[in-house]
């Protein structure tokens, strides 16, 4: 019944637009109305043999209505046709497109957390690692893949406490579960500097300043250590085995994963609280 809608739906609009669009059309319309009336009155007011004439004559007069009518949408039909892609692309790109993007469930409902994650969160408090050197950051490798990892924050003390946990569980269940040692890229981000990202380009960040749960401590960018030195690009088989490993990890410890987005972010992972981007 639903498909049978939208089909009639989708008729009586392309109808409408072929009416508006096209003057001669309405006129053949009118006329088929004007006459189609005119034969029913004079059937209703005749007899039996002037009915079935006037039938006859009716359905000859459709005919010719029908005969007109495909002419004239032969003659147009390059303007049918484009008027019909105006009215079902866009809908249909809406629809393909209307997927999980980069900012899209800003406020949705946090991950439903691992139970046996529950239990480590009530236990122990986990301390950050100690910082890396500052070159480790800037080599050509990193700065192939990430140009403004320079001005990065990543001071564990400026994340959300309860987010900053999450995540160095994560940190502890790789290394210890999958053997990955990982490090933070960025932590918390200036509106300042969210913007600046923004301004870089698509490829970068979607989210202008307030639009992102950096800025609230609520999320960090990751990688994994590899002898001593960052690999952050999944092109390299072992560092995206590695995510697949990060992102459930993540989603177990509550987190949401960036590498479910249209836009996929490995690295990222953030705690969704309600409220948080409308502040």
């Amino acid at each position: 019944m639903f498909l049978f809608s939208v089909l009639l739906f989708f008729v009586v609009t392309c109808f409408c637009a072929w009416l508006l669009l096209f003057p001669a059309g309405r006129e053949v319309v009118v006329q088929s109305l004007s006459a189609a009336g005119r034969r029913i009155a004079q059937r209703l007011c005749g007899g039996v043999q002037d009915g079935v004439q006037q039938a006859h004559a009716l359905g000859r007069e459709t005919g010719n209505v029908l005969r007109r009518l495909l002419r004239f949408l032969k003659r147009r039909y390059l303007l049918m046709l484009a008027a019909l892609v105006l009215i079902t692309v866009p809908p249909m790109l809406a629809l393909m497109l209307g997927g999980r993007g980069m900012l899209s469930g800003f406020d949705s409902d946090t991950q439903a957390i691992n139970e046996q994650i529950a239990g480590l969160l009530q236990g122990e408090q986990l301390s950050a690692p100690a910082p890396l050197p500052p070159p480790t950051f800037t080599t050509a490798e990193v700065t192939l893949v990430r140009p403004m990892l320079d001005g990065a924050n990543r001071n564990w003390q400026l994340l959300d406490p309860a987010f900053a946990q999450r995540l160095l569980l994560v940190f502890k269940i790789m290394k210890e579960r999958h053997g990955y040692d990982m490090a933070i890229l960025e932590g918390y981000r200036s509106p300042e500097r969210q913007n600046a990202l923004a301004a870089a380009g698509p490829g970068v960040t979607n989210a202008r300043a307030f639009q992102s749960y950096h800025q609230f401590g609520l999320a960090a960018d990751c990688a994994f250590l590899r002898d001593g030195k960052l690999v952050i690009s999944e092109k390299d088989p072992w560092a995206m085995r590695g995510y697949q490993f990060y992102g459930a990890a993540a989603e177990a410890a509550g987190l949401t994963w960036g590498g479910r987005w249209t836009m996929m972010d490995f690295g990222h992972a953030e705690l969704r609280t309600p409220g948080t981007l409308k502040k």
